[in-house]
């Protein structure tokens, strides 16, 4: 039996990440390869040794597959944190590995900007190009795609520009 939706009815946050549910749904749009961004500015979560919290900025690129990520879920899975006591590289890896599992993307990258506590800010990108990898495409085009996402020169700009938005350097607009 298929899950239910939480897009359209009244969810409650859920008390952990495990307990969590993320919702995917189809993409209709599978014959095309296209890149969607999340941003999640006011991710919570507590220090495992202090209990202090400790708040990011996340940044989602994912290219669908089959799948899309609800936001809802999404939203609702993020909150979840807020009580959880875990280290940065923790949570950043663990939100990826689940959204991983979650939509099977040809494509995802993420990076979490740990604000700074004790003057260092901490930043976690994991960048699973791997997910792409296992489904080859006889397609021209998304093999030039490919090339083009796992780029060294295209990892570095998005680094680049991720960070000067993060720290209001730069701002960017859909055009």
């Amino acid at each position: 039996m298929a899950r239910k939706l939480q897009l359209g009815r009244t969810v409650a946050v859920p008390h952990s990440p495990d307990k969590a549910q993320l919702d995917a749904v189809d993409n209709p749009h599978r014959d095309a390869d296209y890149v969607v961004r999340f941003t999640a500015p006011e991710f919570t979560t507590l220090c495992p040794i202090t209990g202090q919290p400790d708040f990011a900025h996340f940044v989602f690129d994912y290219c669908p597959g089959a799948k899309l990520l609800e936001s809802k879920s999404l939203k609702l899975y993020l909150m979840s944190f807020r009580n959880m006591s875990a280290f940065h590289e923790d949570c950043t890896l663990a939100i990826g590995k689940r959204i991983a599992s979650a939509i099977k993307p040809k494509y995802l990258r993420i990076a979490g900007f740990w604000y700074p506590r004790g003057g260092i800010p901490i930043d976690v990108l994991l960048p699973l190009m791997k997910c792409f990898l296992r489904k080859r495409s006889s397609n021209k085009y998304a093999r030039e795609y490919f090339l083009c996402l796992g780029s060294q020169k295209f990892e570095k700009l998005f680094l680049l520009s991720s960070l000067l938005v993060n720290h209001g350097i730069l701002y960017m607009r859909q055009v």
